[in-house]
Formats: C-alpha cells, sequence, structure tokens
C-alpha cells in the first residue's frame, strides 16, 4: 500500500496561545494529523464527513475547562493525515484500528471517544473491536452499524441516503465536489444554525483543497457500498452516551436507538428536537454539557492518560 501525505503544513494555523498543540503521529501504515489541549483523563474526538478536526472548535475549550486531555484527530483522508491510495484502505475497522494506534502513541492505555457522523461509525467499531482502548463512548447522529444496515432496506431511508450510491462513481464525484469552490461540499454544511461564517467555510475549503482529500473522504462510502461490513457486530461494554438531533436529513429518527444486546451498557439517547445533523454545532452548549457530565470522572472509571 501507498500513501500520499501533504508536504506542507497549510491547514489553519494552530493557535497555540489558546492553548492548541499540534502533532503528528505514526500509526502503523498511516500518519495522523491532531490537535491537542489539556491535561487530564483523555478524550478522542473523531469528525465525520465532510469535516475535519476543525469540526469540534465548539467542543475542544469546553472539555479542556472541565479537567479533559482533548485530542482531536483528522482521519485518514482527512485534511493533514495521510490517504491511502486504495478505497479499500477506508473501511471501518482499518480507521478503528488508527484510533486504538493513537490512543496508545498519545502515551493512553485507553480514552473516552467520542464520534459524529463518520466519525461515530469509527467510535462504534472501535469499541467492538478493541473494547480495551473505549472507557466510555459518545456518539453523535452516527447509527449503530446494525440499526444502519436495517435502515438502509427502507426504501425512505435510501433516499436520505442518496450520496452514499452517487459517491461510488470514478472520479465524477470529486470534480463535482470541486466545482464552484467546493460548492457540492458545502451544501452537506447548510442545515447548522447558526450558518458557517465565511472564515469556517474558508478553514473547510483548505482541508478539502488538500492534494487527493477529496478522493480520500469519498472513498469512506466506496469501501461502505462497495465492501459492506464484513463483520458481525459485538456487544459493546463501555458505557455509551448517544445524542441525536431530530432534524437530521440524512439519518432517520429511528436509527438513533441500538438494539439492547449490540450496546447493553447505554445510559441513555438524548434527542435534541431543534438540532440537525450537525448536533455539535447547532447545540453546542448542551452538547458540551452532556459530554462534561457523562465523561466527568465522577461519572465512572476513567484511565488517565
Amino acid at each position: 500500500m501507498t500513501t500520499q501525505t501533504p508536504d506542507t503544513f497549510t491547514s489553519p494555523a494552530i493557535d497555540a496561545a489558546g492553548g492548541l498543540r499540534d502533532g503528528f503521529a505514526d500509526v502503523g501504515d498511516v500518519e495522523l494529523h491532531y490537535v491537542e489541549a489539556g491535561d487530564g483523563p483523555l478524550v478522542v474526538l473523531l469528525h465525520g464527513f465532510p469535516e475535519f478536526w476543525y469540526g469540534w472548535r465548539r467542543q475542544i475549550a469546553p472539555l479542556v475547562e472541565a479537567g479533559f486531555r482533548v485530542v482531536a484527530p483528522d482521519l485518514r483522508g482527512y485534511d493533514l493525515s495521510s490517504r491511502p491510495d486504495r478505497f479499500t484502505d477506508y473501511t471501518a475497522d482499518k480507521v478503528a484500528g488508527d484510533i486504538r494506534g493513537l490512543i496508545r502513541a498519545l502515551g493512553a492505555e485507553s480514552a473516552m471517544v467520542v464520534g459524529h457522523d463518520w466519525g461515530g461509525t469509527v467510535a462504534w467499531t472501535l469499541a467492538m473491536n478493541h473494547p480495551e482502548v473505549v472507557d466510555r463512548l459518545a456518539i453523535l447522529n452516527a447509527a449503530h452499524p446494525r440499526r444502519l444496515n436495517e435502515g438502509l432496506r427502507n426504501p425512505r431511508q435510501l433516499l436520505r441516503s442518496w450520496y452514499f450510491f452517487s459517491f461510488q462513481l470514478p472520479k465524477l464525484p470529486e470534480r463535482r465536489a470541486r466545482r464552484g469552490n467546493w460548492r457540492f461540499f458545502k451544501r452537506f454544511l447548510r442545515d447548522a444554525r447558526p450558518a458557517y461564517t465565511a472564515e469556517e467555510l474558508d478553514r473547510y475549503v483548505d482541508a478539502w483543497s488538500q492534494p487527493g482529500a477529496a478522493t480520500g473522504m469519498i472513498d469512506y462510502y466506496r469501501a461502505a457500498v462497495r465492501l459492506g461490513s464484513k463483520q458481525e457486530p459485538r456487544p459493546i461494554s463501555a458505557p455509551t452516551l448517544v445524542i441525536w438531533g431530530q432534524r437530521d436529513r440524512y439519518l432517520g429518527r429511528r436509527l438513533a436507538e441500538p438494539h439492547h444486546d449490540d450496546v447493553p451498557n447505554l445510559e441513555r439517547v438524548e434527542r435534541l428536537p431543534s438540532a440537525s445533523h450537525w448536533v455539535h454545532h447547532d447545540e453546542a452548549e448542551r452538547v458540551n454539557e452532556l459530554l462534561v457530565d457523562f465523561l466527568a470522572p465522577g461519572s465512572g472509571s476513567h484511565t488517565a492518560a
């Protein structure tokens, strides 16, 4: 396998004065870029499509203020992380393996893991495949793999997930994505309230414009549709919180609840009626309160980094 790694650091400036530290970690076949802040129990934030670490900009400081060490990586294929050149290298189990490697590279035995969208899929998979590294699990608008597979048998959910299939064509999705200063990717973010500012969108455009990034991002969908899930879901032992924006245009509300046998330690599903798929942006203050309460040392036993 070959990978593409950005030659220069061209992402938005890291605010060192504000406590953000920039780093790279070798995790097997890929190098992951991440930002980090704070000290204390380790919390790893996993972004979705079409975001990158910056998608957690409203969560990092509140979690640090609550006493956590917060690490937000770019998943493989995104922004400044390296990009394997085959779509088969973007299956959820491989990306989950990256995060296991990152936790260990950060000097921790385990971490609390928060995932949104594709990052949520990776977080579910990490907790299934590598339970020893996940102390607590928080999922934002990402269906458990079994629920998603069930949902995709429903014509209404298939319509919601139309882009899964439009991304299967070779090269055309990438060309479409670049048109009009990345208008197609920006449309995925349009439900967020308040709307993303011009400065915030410029940061996304910078990440999307990294050489090969558009293909890496789209290859997650190529792998999911062409290869499907090769593993039987395993019960997740970690205490789990699901936060769900009810105005999600991409995922139906019924997908929020995982099966009890799959997630026996589900604490609850917290539904936010006015939030969209971008729940961590729309209802940032409430999401931060929920995360701090769920991840706080008093709510369970954690392994400090």
